[in-house]
């Protein structure tokens, strides 16, 4: 069946109500037609979908787009249905394009790309509606994990349609969670991960990120820090003297202590004896004047904090004191000169 020119307004009516003939009588059916091709939709709500009906050869048969309740949107160029979300993009001969603006979920389903022929052809272009999940909520089941520890965290993504996957990175690191899918009386998706793993010292301060992909939105994330606290690493500084200690020197020793907490107290003691009698604890400095070989041994410093306590150890070992060489002096011998005294020859003949 072919149409010239715009047609009267008798043969639009009658053409629309072909439809609803086609149900009823029983000689023509609408066939799936590879002559006419469409494609289907993927929109985000509030975006607008653009259906295009095409056909490869056409013989001037009328081309209509109808929705899912086999309403006709648009007949040609001409837009019975009273939606004025749908805009016309393009009319030929071969192809019938439109637009539905501010697409809602209620506008999914199968919509319809019919050319008049005998038998009808039609093809399918299924609009399906993404609504993207609300932002992802980060929980975490303590605000401090104690190394060694396990800790627990869950991440949310409300709300969305389909259901959205979640991915966990720790640091540059990417860590396995357990997903639930929870489907909500209006047919959205909540999805729920869970994240355990044992956190360490050097764990401190690390990014935990809960990455969420959806096909109607990029670069969707939550981010945490993790505070991790641990037990003080100690170590101990010799601050002079430069090189061997020797007796008659002083020595000053510091404890340098790190942990989270702060170290609340450092302490100072001589592993099986007690320190000199006149050496001087300054903070996390330990001071002793005048050193002697009885002061040999191991020194000890502590650092505690709420989370545990450690010490490191320095071995001293008082050397000599460096001997003074003297310097030594060279004798002068004088050597006594012995001196000739010439005497003249006697002259021959002579009395």
């Amino acid at each position: 069946m072919a149409i010239t020119g715009n047609g009267s307004l008798a043969t639009l009516l009658f053409l629309f109500m072909i439809p609803a003939a086609l149900h009823k009588g029983a000689a023509q059916y609408p066939v799936q037609s590879q002559n006419l091709v469409t494609d289907n939709v993927e929109v985000v709500e509030g975006d607008v979908a653009v259906i295009s009906c095409r056909v490869k050869n056409n013989d001037d048969s009328v081309i209509q787009l109808l929705n899912p309740n086999r309403q006709t949107i648009y007949f040609r160029d001409v837009r019975p249905l009273k939606d004025a979300r749908f805009q016309l993009v393009n009319f030929s001969d071969n192809e019938l394009r439109v637009s539905l603006s501010n697409v809602s979920l209620s506008d999914e389903g199968r919509y319809v790309c019919q050319l008049y022929t005998d038998p009808p052809q039609e093809a399918y272009a299924d609009i399906t509606v993404l609504i993207p999940p609300g932002n992802p909520i980060i929980e975490s089941r303590e605000g401090q994990v104690i190394e060694g520890n396990e800790t627990e965290m869950t991440c949310t993504a409300m709300g969305s349609k389909p259901a959205a996957t979640i991915r966990w990175m720790k640091g540059d690191k990417e860590l396995q969670g357990i997903s639930k899918v929870e489907e909500t009386y209006d047919h959205m998706f909540t999805v729920t991960s869970q994240l355990r793993f044992i956190v360490t010292k050097e764990d401190d301060g690390v990014p935990v990120v809960c990455i969420v992909d959806h096909p109607a939105v990029k670069d969707f994330q939550a981010l945490t820090y993790l505070v991790v606290h641990y037990k003080p690493e100690v170590k101990i500084i010799v601050e002079f003297p430069d090189g061997l200690p020797r007796e008659g020197q002083n020595m000053e020793l510091s404890c340098q202590a790190k942990g989270k907490p702060h170290p609340q107290q450092i302490n100072w003691v001589k592993v099986d004896d007690d320190l000199p009698s006149h050496a001087l604890i300054t903070g996390p400095d330990l001071y002793i004047e005048n050193l002697n070989k009885t002061y040999n041994g191991t020194y000890r410093c502590f650092a505690a904090n709420s989370v545990g306590e450690s010490y490191d150890d320095y071995i001293l070992y008082v050397y000599d004191a460096p001997t003074t060489t003297p310097i030594p002096t060279t004798a002068t011998t004088t050597i006594p000169t012995t001196t000739t005294i010439s005497l003249p020859e006697a002259t021959a003949g002579t009395v």
